[in-house]
């Protein structure tokens, strides 16, 4: 069984798009995922990240906003 832990869920403010984040761990082993659910009305986008996607992701989006100011 596929283990899903609830990590953080939010609303976009100007699009109101659901986002979730959750860690899932899958039965047969393996590193850890993040999962970044997103919905927009009655469609999802989901997207199992690595560790090494996921920090470049992260730092990417620092990055944008140390430049917003």
């Amino acid at each position: 069984m596929t283990r899903l832990t609830p990590l953080t869920r939010m609303r976009a403010p100007l699009g109101g798009q659901e986002i979730e984040l959750q860690q899932i761990e899958f039965d047969g082993g393996g590193m850890p995922l993040l999962r970044t659910r997103i919905r927009e009305g009655s469609r999802y986008t989901i997207f199992d990240l690595d560790p090494v996607t996921a920090r470049a992701w992260a730092q990417a989006m620092l990055d944008w906003v140390e430049r917003q100011g």
